[in-house]
């Protein structure tokens, strides 16, 4: 590099490659938690738990999305290959490349498949909310509505992708992240809120700790993987917004992060470490039935 690059310029070459190795450590991090979570769906949990009852699909959803996520990150490292080897001549250079990365159509298979994963993690969470709202209309109503217009929002910024704009110059792609986050959010708030409701009708009912401390245990689980995703997506999105080059620090890494927050989850679960009571004395009828990414308890449970 020549010693009059501006250092903008500089600047923008350093967080594309910073973002390409952040990307690699998330991305080796996706993978190790694949392995555990379809080795988990497979075998029986040691402890006698009872593993998924829909450990087929929940199995079929952790190949899926391993196998897109893969795609994208072999596209992002193979641009990158391009970008600084066998492009390196190109008029602009570097930077010509990095600004103009949507003129590739291999970038555009990148942010395909990574959408298209998008689209299957925010399914899995629509379905733990339906199911732990027992599919009240109320709820799956807007939730379902807001799905829908994420996809839209995502198909709207392939057809500008592949035209060959400017990233940045995606004003969709703004709203379409909002969304996506916004997603995330109400479902976390949803999901808490009913478990909290849930385990203040179990401490009326039983005094003993245990019968409800599970309860706290799954909402920190929610809580947790929430802030995982949360936290490098708002960042994207504030850094994306300005037009800032932080976002290419968490751009090639932000669904490897997500994806890692939904197979900590899908693990616990599959590991039988599910919400369940079987309770003696029977008064008014509350379900109680707790389930992540359709898993229930052994048992039905009334109190």
């Amino acid at each position: 590099m020549s010693s009059d690059t501006p250092s903008t310029d500089l600047w923008l070459e350093q967080s594309r490659l910073d973002g390409m190795m952040l990307g690699a450590v998330t991305y080796g991090g996706f993978f190790i938690l694949t392995v555990q979570a379809a080795a988990a769906l497979i075998q029986r949990p040691r402890h006698g738990g009872k593993i998924a009852d829909h450990r087929l699909a929940l199995l079929a959803y952790v190949v899926v999305t391993f196998i897109l996520g893969t795609i994208g990150f072999a596209a992002n490292a193979k641009y990158t290959e391009m970008i600084w080897i066998d492009l390196r001549d190109t008029l602009g250079g570097p930077v010509e490349l990095i600004e103009n990365e949507m003129a590739y159509p291999i970038n555009v298979v990148a942010i395909s498949c990574y959408f298209v994963m998008e689209w299957f993690m925010q399914a899995l969470l629509l379905h733990r909310c339906c199911i732990i709202w027992n599919w009240a209309r109320y709820v799956m109503i807007p939730m379902f509505t807001v799905y829908i217009a994420m996809i839209t929002m995502s198909i709207l910024v392939l057809i500008q992708s592949s035209a060959g704009v400017i990233w940045y110059t995606i004003n969709i792609q703004l709203a379409y992240l909002c969304i996506e986050v916004g997603l995330s959010v109400i479902y976390t708030i949803l999901v808490t809120n009913r478990l909290l409701f849930m385990r203040g009708l179990m401490r009326r009912v039983m005094q003993e700790h245990e019968y409800y401390s599970i309860y706290d245990t799954s909402i920190l689980m929610v809580i947790e993987s929430a802030v995982l995703y949360s936290v490098c997506a708002i960042i994207f999105i504030v850094s994306f917004a300005l037009h800032s080059n932080v976002s290419n620090l968490c751009f090639l890494s932000i669904s490897h992060v997500q994806g890692i927050a939904q197979l900590l989850i899908i693990i616990r679960v599959a590991r039988g470490q599910a919400i369940k009571f079987e309770l003696p004395t029977p008064v008014a009828p509350v379900s109680t039935d707790i389930a992540f990414s359709g898993t229930v308890s052994d048992a039905p449970e009334r109190v």
